[in-house]
């Protein structure tokens, strides 16, 4: 490995790296809104399984590095006010064709912070979402937590509401750095919230990590690794820091005139996200995408990300959620007042959207699933009747020359290093027009 403070080499430098959708979020725009209505008044494809994203942007503290929509100190009568318009937004929803009948696969709960919310919150919310759309088929309840506002009563009644995946966001186990890049809680929150959660028989906990904070060294992420393995949580999800442009660090960085960030370069983040899937597999974990490794695999599964990654129905609710149905991609509006303002006029809080063309559903469905580290060719040949490692020769070849993955038969396979970058490499595979566009 190498120390972050002693190389410049790949240097970090605001900007999206994660690859979330394709086309990229800026195509997208209001104009296409007309496609979502459209989309909603049309019966389910046949099989398509339905997911569900609640979206609570409520934090303690913004983080640093954050780039979600996120609201902090805010009292209970604003938290109220958004929970009844969640409810309110998915009730016009239940009413629409695309529903035809289906109950939910999975459902996520993400942020913001979910786990900011109180019991009676949670309740209120879960028990009136369950009334508008039953969780009887449900395979999946994943939630977020910030190990801070986690108490014994809160993950009783988190378990008790139905979640099967607990995720806890720990990211690192130094007070300091935890200080130093915003995170809200302490080191003794993160053993005390384990502690208590382990207790409850949570079916799955993933414990969340970031490679490159601000000031991480050698030393301290070979700590987290070897904290992170004593504690044996069922699955480990290790993220490469980014700077998006509407981050804390980002604003301080345009004020001080700086174009590289202050955290580690991307060959630092790799090395060290290479260590930490090599010492859990040493473990007896298995690597199951590009960034997260399970204890067991055939019962520790994912399914709001597989389910994702193969074009499955997501209903969005609440501020600034993303959603995908009927083939539209969408999203709600974008800032928490015209949201509140739209649902309480019986509207929905739809701001922008696309509905990709059927190359670029095979596209978006291709290289998500590349994240996995693996495609099957048969699967793209049965679903929309292409032969990908012919349609992508030239750019499959060059990446089987430079050594990050191998064509065999129906298999696709990255190798380590090129799991550990894939997201660099998928740009590859866009269309011409979306290579060199802002993503987000």
């Amino acid at each position: 490995m190498t120390n972050a403070t002693t190389t410049q080499t790949h240097v970090t430098r605001p900007g999206n790296y994660f690859v979330a959708n394709y086309p990229p979020f800026s195509f997208w725009n209001h104009d296409h809104v007309g496609d979502v209505h459209a989309a909603l008044e049309r019966p389910p494809a046949p099989g398509n399984a339905l997911g569900l994203y609640v979206h609570i942007p409520f934090c303690r503290k913004r983080c640093h590095f954050c780039y979600f929509k996120v609201y902090t100190d805010q009292n209970a009568a604003r938290v109220q006010q958004y929970i009844d318009a969640a409810v309110a937004e998915l009730t016009a929803y239940v009413r629409k064709p695309f529903i035809g009948g289906r109950l939910p696969d999975f459902i996520y709960f993400g942020g913001g912070t979910p786990s900011y919310l109180s019991v009676k919150q949670l309740t209120d919310l879960t028990s009136r979402l369950k009334q508008l759309l039953p969780w009887d088929a449900v395979k999946e309840v994943a939630f977020e937590c910030e190990p801070g506002t986690l108490t014994e009563a809160k993950l009783e009644a988190i378990r008790d509401m139905g979640v099967t995946r607990l995720s806890l966001g720990v990211e690192n186990f130094d007070d300091h750095i935890l200080e130093i890049n915003g995170r809200a809680h302490h080191s003794q929150e993160i053993a005390r919230a384990y502690g208590f959660a382990r207790a409850m028989g949570f079916d799955q906990i993933n414990i969340d990590l970031i490679a490159g904070m601000v000031e991480e060294t050698d030393a301290n992420w070979v700590q987290c690794v070897e904290k992170v393995i004593a504690m044996a949580p069922e699955s480990v999800t290790i993220y490469q820091m980014e700077i998006p442009y509407n981050t804390t660090i980002y604003k301080e960085m345009k004020a001080e005139g700086k174009l590289v960030a202050p955290v580690a370069d991307w060959e630092t983040k790799r090395g060290w996200v290479g260590y930490a899937f090599a010492e859990l597999e040493k473990a007896g974990y298995t690597v199951a995408s590009a960034y997260t490794a399970v204890k067991d695999p055939a019962r520790t599964k994912f399914l709001y990300r597989d389910r994702l990654w193969e074009g499955a129905d997501l209903l969005p609710i609440g501020v600034a959620s993303f959603g995908h149905i009927n083939g539209v991609h969408f999203q709600n509006e974008h800032d928490i007042v015209p949201y509140l303002e739209q649902v309480e006029r019986g509207e929905l809080p739809l701001w922008r959207a696309l509905a990709p063309t059927a190359e670029e559903r095979l596209i978006r469905e291709m290289i998500l699933q590349m994240k996995l580290g693996h495609l099957s060719r048969n699967y793209f040949q049965n679903k929309f009747g292409v032969d990908i490692a012919e349609r992508f020769a030239a750019p499959l070849h060059q990446l089987a020359d430079e050594g990050f993955l191998t064509i065999d038969g129906d298999s696709i396979r990255y190798s380590r290093g090129g799991l550990l970058q894939v997201d660099t490499l998928l740009h590859d595979f866009f269309l011409p027009e979306h290579r060199d566009a802002r993503y987000a």
